[in-house]
């Protein structure tokens, strides 16, 4: 059966769904209840506030992230979300994906080759968060299709310890703002 994205978009999801809250406040049982969920755009309630999106599938994930469980080379599972993710391109997708892992109630962020903070938030931080090596984590593997329609490669996908390539400053902002 092929999913259909909701004709209605975002405005309909976001006026369907109950309230927002900060998204390190979201737990185990938000991620699995609800796939999707938009930034809310209120100053007032914080630039990190989200809320879960009621209609999908979804075609469009600008101001969104997904939930999803990850399967890791070793077997097990784990939950979070992931961000940044073009539907429509692999490549931005390749670059500009965010990824956190939500484990024993504590979220760990993991950066992208060419952020700054990659040092302390790198692969190897994240197999520590995990207590595990790094070759049992990466590559995650994770399948969105249940609630995104998109690229076959964008959504069931794997994001490996080091990117295949690597882009320069420059041509990373010739690939966000083409």
């Amino acid at each position: 059966m092929q999913l259909k994205p909701d004709p209605l978009g975002s405005a309909k999801n976001e006026m369907a769904s109950a309230g927002s809250r900060p998204v390190n406040q979201l737990v185990l049982a938000d991620l699995a209840a609800h796939p999707v969920w938009r930034f809310v755009n209120d100053d007032s309630r914080g630039e990190t506030s989200v809320r879960a999106v009621r209609h999908l599938p979804v075609a469009e994930l600008t101001n969104h992230l997904v939930a999803t469980s990850f399967a890791l080379p070793n077997g097990s599972q784990v939950w979070g979300l992931l961000g940044n993710l073009d539907l429509t391109s692999a490549e931005k997708t390749s670059h500009f994906l965010s990824l956190s892992i939500l484990s024993r109630g504590r979220w760990f962020h993991l950066a992208r080759y060419h952020d700054l903070e990659r040092a302390g938030r790198g692969p190897e931080a994240l197999a520590s968060f995990l207590g595990l090596a790094v070759s049992e984590v990466f590559p995650l593997t994770y399948d969105i299709s249940n609630c995104c329609v998109g690229l076959a490669e964008v959504v069931r996908g794997a994001v490996p310890a080091e990117p295949l390539v690597r882009l320069s400053r420059t041509e990373l902002v010739a690939l966000a703002v083409p």
